[in-house]
């Protein structure tokens, strides 16, 4: 193995794998357990008004990715994946996850429409 960029992108998708499932894990622990809201459904920094209301999908996203990121980790250390399965599975994972987050952050936040003043 010759290592070149294409082995050190491969090998920093993996130990960011890590944290990554680390800190959606420790999410549903803080949502689930803890009763912790306030990383729930964040836009601009804000919490929405009623953040309990989506506390089980955002523990859902968090638990669902962590899972998904922890097989792949644990695929790869046993050689029981190959590299386009892995780097796929875990590339998939991430850009779902922040696609998931997107998604319900905006629809904790209702559009509020600004009318103009004369």
């Amino acid at each position: 193995m010759v290592f070149d960029v294409s082995v050190a992108i491969t090998w920093l998708l993996f130990i960011a794998l890590f944290p990554i499932a680390f800190v959606w894990l420790r999410r549903v622990w803080r949502i689930a357990i803890r009763r912790d809201f306030s990383e729930v459904a964040l836009k601009r920094g804000e919490s929405p008004p009623q953040p309990e209301r989506y506390a089980p999908y955002a523990a859902a996203i968090n638990l669902l990715g962590g899972v998904v990121v922890v097989y792949v980790i644990i695929g790869v250390l046993t050689a029981s994946m190959d590299y386009e399965t892995w780097s796929s599975t875990a590339g998939v994972t991430i850009w779902l996850k922040i696609i998931a987050d997107f998604i319900l952050s905006r629809q904790a936040h209702p559009m509020v429409l600004k009318s103009k003043v004369e």
